[in-house]
């Protein structure tokens, strides 16, 4: 991932936000999940493989996605298609507001230009 957070804390909570928020519309497998992020945030989070599955496997154990593999529509091997689960729309409701929080308590600082 880009950017210069530091606390791994919060380059967690960030990274999982992104990842529920690009499913929030369509299953999607791991590449296509990668274009979407960096494509919504114009390239500011891009990040591998070695960063994406580990997430997701996380967020996988917490219930919040579900995996499915489907066939490929390249003619490949089967992808393994994730999509939000029911407590996973929730959480990303959540964390939406949270997120909005956020930068509305950062605006005034953001401001200062």
């Amino acid at each position: 991932m880009q950017g210069s957070l530091s606390d791994g804390n919060l380059l967690r909570g960030t990274l999982d936000f992104l990842l529920l928020a690009s499913l929030k519309d369509e299953p999607l497998y791991g590449l296509r999940i990668i274009q979407d992020v960096q494509a919504r945030t114009q390239g500011h989070f891009n990040f591998k493989e070695g960063t994406l599955y580990p997430a997701l496997h996380r967020l996988e154990k917490r219930g919040l996605i579900q995996a499915e593999r489907q066939p490929s529509d390249s003619g490949g091997p089967p992808r393994k298609y994730y999509e939000l689960t029911e407590v996973g729309r929730t959480e990303l409701a959540r964390q939406r507001e949270e997120q909005r929080a956020h930068i509305a308590a950062l605006r005034p600082y953001l401001e200062f230009a």
